[in-house]
């Protein structure tokens, strides 16, 4: 089950520099908030994917199922809930934006 694949640990590298990068210097209303989400999600499946010898379908239900519990916990304020505010931290790996729109 245990496997380290090459491929996918240099796309996952690259994507979590492509998320940085938009993390420092992009500041609008799409990229940002949508397209990064979409990014981090297919980082996820690739680092996951670096590691386990899983078949698609198993590993993109799993980054889905973590996906949608973020989203949720965005959409119970969980950063607010538990008073990590002033967490910089919190707010990048949680979020705090839960956004109707694009359910």
């Amino acid at each position: 089950m245990l496997t380290f694949n090459k491929k996918y640990f240099g796309l996952a590298i690259f994507i979590f520099f492509v998320e940085v990068f938009i993390a420092l210097f992009i500041d609008d209303n799409f990229v940002r908030p949508y397209l990064g989400d979409v990014l981090v999600v297919i980082l996820i499946y690739c680092f996951l994917k670096s590691f386990l010898k899983l078949s698609v379908l198993p590993a993109a239900l799993m980054v889905l199922m973590f996906s949608f519990t973020i989203e949720f916990l965005q959409f119970l304020n969980v950063v607010e809930r538990l008073h990590l505010e002033k967490s910089k931290l919190a707010r990048i790996v949680i979020g705090t934006s839960f956004s109707w729109g694009i359910c």
